[in-house]
């Protein structure tokens, strides 16, 4: 390709929503926590390696029975509240601004569980109630 000599009407996405395949056999609920993995298909989040947190599922995709992109979900990008881990991989005040890490589709840990585990995002705040947590594609 050459540089412009004259405009361009350059294509444009909003970057608040995202419209990503989804990978084969897997079922995304609405609400649970997304990752992308090493194909670049979403999956629920999960204790594995290789995933990347994105954010939250925001309509059930059912791809039970289909391929790897035979179907699209929706995901938000954003700060979302996930549930604590437990004993010593609970999450506490001490550790907000550190990347915490995925156990399940609304689980987060302190630790990668010895190299076990994948990032969810970064550690906003923590309450009674569970992590908030950052999470999604960054531009």
């Amino acid at each position: 390709m050459t540089a412009l000599a004259d405009g361009r009407n350059t294509p444009y996405r909003e970057g608040s929503r995202y419209s990503l395949p989804v990978a084969a056999a897997k079922t995304l609920y609405p609400g649970a926590l997304a990752a992308l993995d090493a194909s670049g298909n979403v999956t629920p989040g999960a204790t594995a390696t290789g995933l990347k947190g994105i954010g939250r599922v925001e309509a059930l995709a059912d791809n039970g029975s289909g391929a790897a992109g035979d179907i699209r979900a929706d995901i938000r990008p954003g700060i979302y509240r996930w549930e604590n881990s437990t004993s010593t991989d609970e999450i506490t005040a001490a550790e907000v601004g550190d990347t915490c890490y995925m156990v399940d589709d609304q689980t987060v840990a302190k630790t990668d569980g010895g190299s076990t585990r994948s990032p969810a995002g970064t550690i906003i705040d923590v309450d009674d109630l569970g992590v908030w947590v950052a999470s999604g594609l960054t531009i």
